[in-house]
């Protein structure tokens, strides 16, 4: 398996075989409006719901009120965080959650610090204008220089201690491919140079701090690769949060890279990218098939939801050793089928988990069945939710009927385990 060669033989993070911790991300929650007093609460809710790491996203560096501007400037805005970071990161320590903190370092804006001082840093080919995306431009990394200056700025925010895991991010393609330092007829190995200046970037901070945790993301799956991976034990899937999206999204990211690579977060609903009302539980049952995490706004959920994220972290904490480093089995495909099946058992097959997921619903219900694979035909394994008893090839050979129920997009999560 692909899988597993990349987990064993191209992931060298110590978090390899670890659990990857739950968090929540103030992105979807705050975007650029907040500080350390509005963040708090959000802290304070999590630690009461069980999630053990918040991550602080974009708008805590330079002066970047929005997305125009300080790229490059990886300095503590003090407008909102006036005691400094180490200030609330020892809050959220308090808390006993980790703290987590979003970087965009191969990035640049014009309106900078590091544009005025160093205009030459921006990849650009000369006498053009450079072009923009998502308002911002790429650092020239295939320059030592360069490189040395964005990894002294990360090191001074990093050499506090204080951060346990980064979001490592790249929001845009490259475009103006030139390297200031290289003659004209080497214009051609810019790309290649360019990956390079990233990797020995990335082995600088990995080096410096081998207890960091690092995902990797460029509008989610863009920087899922075999490379990185080497550097970021987890990576981003999507920025499409989506459940039903993601599970074609997810399923075809398990055919190359392990489950625990996979980060997936609960968002809310209507999601915010297609605008589909999807039922919490079913979000969060296909987001426990990664790295679970929340990408909303704690303190605006109703009672019965913060109910349902206690109850899917208690759950999530029980099955993720064998979600994340099992062994996974594709039972049905969404793409092809009404249904989306995903089945992980443990090493030794004394553990099972299995989800399935009905994507539309029908007015005339009609009975299907999920087989499960993999198991020792010879044991007994008991559904820790009903307690009910089947046998190892009664559960391969004949399967369990799914449920029948009203409306769309409805999700179903099983954890078997053999009874001794």
């Amino acid at each position: 398996m692909y899988s597993r060669v990349v987990d064993e033989r191209v992931i060298r993070s110590k978090y390899k075989n670890q659990v990857r911790p739950i968090l929540v991300n103030n992105w979807e929650a705050t975007y650029f409006d907040f500080d350390e007093k509005k963040l708090q609460p959000i802290v304070d809710d999590a630690k009461e719901m069980g999630i053990e790491m918040f991550v602080l996203d974009d708008g805590w560096f330079g002066h970047r009120d929005d997305d125009n501007s300080s790229l490059g400037d990886w300095s503590v805005f003090e407008k909102r965080f006036p005691n400094g970071l180490d200030h609330f990161a020892d809050y959220v320590h308090q808390q006993g959650l980790k703290f987590g903190l979003w970087f965009e370092p191969e990035m640049i804006s014009m309106d900078s610090d590091l544009y005025k001082k160093h205009p030459d840093y921006l990849m650009h080919v000369p006498g053009r204008m450079p072009s923009p995306s998502r308002n911002q431009y790429v650092l020239d990394l295939g320059r030592k220089e360069v490189r040395d200056n964005i990894f002294d700025q990360m090191n001074n925010i990093l050499s506090s201690g204080k951060i346990d895991y980064i979001k490592w991010d790249m929001n845009r393609h490259l475009s103006d491919i030139y390297e200031a330092d290289l003659p004209s007829a080497r214009q051609g190995e810019v790309y290649h140079h360019y990956v390079l200046g990233l990797y020995d970037l990335l082995e600088r901070v990995v080096d410096t701090y081998p207890d960091l945790l690092i995902e990797g993301c460029s509008g989610g799956g863009g920087r899922f690769d075999a490379g990185m991976a080497y550097y970021t034990p987890q990576i981003w899937a999507s920025d499409d949060s989506d459940a039903i999206d993601r599970l074609s999204i997810q399923y075809g990211t398990s055919l190359v890279y392990p489950q625990s690579m996979m980060a997936s977060h609960v968002s809310v609903s209507p999601n915010e990218q297609n605008g589909r009302l999807t039922p919490f539980n079913t979000r969060g049952v296909v987001a426990m098939w990664g790295d679970l995490g929340y990408e909303l706004d704690l303190t605006k959920m109703s009672k019965e939801d913060r109910q349902a994220v206690k109850n899917q972290v208690a759950e999530y904490k029980k099955i993720r050793q064998v979600t994340q480093y099992g062994t996974f089995y594709r039972l049905k495909n969404a793409q092809t089928s009404n249904q989306c099946a995903w089945e992980t058992v443990s090493p030794d097959k004394n553990e099972v988990v299995l989800s399935v997921v009905k994507v539309m619903a029908s007015a005339q219900p009609y009975l299907t069945k999920t087989k499960l694979v993999g198991l020792d035909p010879e044991k007994q394994y008991e559904d820790q939710a009903s307690h009910e008893g089947y046998g190892g090839d009664e559960l391969m050979n004949l399967g369990i009927y799914d449920p029948v129920e009203h409306g769309d997009f409805m999700a179903h999560l099983y954890h078997f385990k053999a009874i001794n």
